[in-house]
Formats: structure tokens, sequence, C-alpha cells
């Protein structure tokens, strides 16, 4: 309702980090890839986005920082970790947020497209790895992908939202 801190890992396009920016949230958008950061900063030069070169699972520069979030997005990036690298990264992503704050993200199903690196996540083993942090899921919706092409090659997705937990 009124304009609060978000972070956006994995920005990618910055689309969504822009998106906010415009609705008067201050956004950190996280972006590991120069590809992906360097055209997405020329193309949403919004003062309210500050651009971070920053990855999971570590986020070292970001929680560096001592930074706390009313909103953690994480939008087509959880699957990109193997197991071990998501074991490492909630603790990471659950510091992030301040209590009452919600977590959200959404995790890709289905063929991996060719030079990608993907893996099949599901919701319970989310939900599960972040009650450990205090992340307690509000939301777990599986969905038909939004895209005609992504529908018929057999993409779904999940979307989870977790609250943290008052004094966490």
């Amino acid at each position: 309702k009124s304009p609060g801190r978000i972070v956006d890992i994995g920005a990618g396009t910055g689309r969504d980090a822009a998106w906010f920016a415009e609705m008067g949230h201050r956004v950190g958008a996280v972006e590991p890839l120069d590809a992906m950061r360097v055209p997405a900063m020329a193309l949403h030069p919004s003062p309210r986005i500050e651009w971070l070169d920053d990855s999971l699972p570590e986020l070292a520069v970001l929680r560096g920082r001592g930074e706390r979030f009313d909103l953690v997005m994480l939008t087509a990036v959880w699957m990109h970790l193997d197991e071990a690298e998501r074991i490492r990264a909630m603790p990471n992503v659950a510091a992030l947020a301040k209590a009452g704050a919600a977590v959200a993200m959404t995790i890709r199903h289905g063929p991996v497209p060719p030079g990608r690196r993907m893996f099949e996540v599901s919701a319970e083993e989310t939900i599960g790895l972040a009650a450990t942090h205090a992340l307690y899921p509000v939301l777990n919706q599986h969905r038909e992908s939004t895209r005609a092409e992504n529908r018929a090659a057999g993409i779904t997705w999940t979307v989870l939202a977790f609250v943290k937990a008052a004094g966490a």
C-alpha cells in the first residue's frame, strides 16, 4: 500500500523491478549476468532501481550491506540451483526479509532448453526448506504457462509465497 523496499533476485531484463519502481517502491535488482544486467540498466534507468552484480546461493554483496526488505522476489530463478545450492541459498534469502515480510518465487517445470542449467524442484522441498528459516507458506499454486508455446512444450509453473515469522 505504501512504498516499500523490494529486492528482485535474478532481475534479468528488469521487467519486474521497473514495475515495482513505477509503483513508487525502491528496488534492489540483483542480476549476476552482465549480458542481462547492462541492457536492463539502460532499458530501466529509474532512480528507484539500484542494480547489483551478485548471485545465489551466497548473495555476498547484498547480505554484506545488512539491508532487510519488505518483499524478496525470485522469479524463475530457484530451479537454476541444484539441491546443495538451494540448501545454502535459503538462509541467505530468508535473512533479507524483515519480520512480517513476504518472499515470493516462481519455479519453472518442464523440458530444459539446450545450454541451460535447470533442476526439477518440488514445492514440498522448497516449503520444508523455507520453514527451517522462519518462512511460512501463504501461497502454493501450480499453474499452466501463460504462453501458448510453453504450454505446448509442457512447461508449467509453481508459484510460492512465504511470510517471515515475527521476531525471526
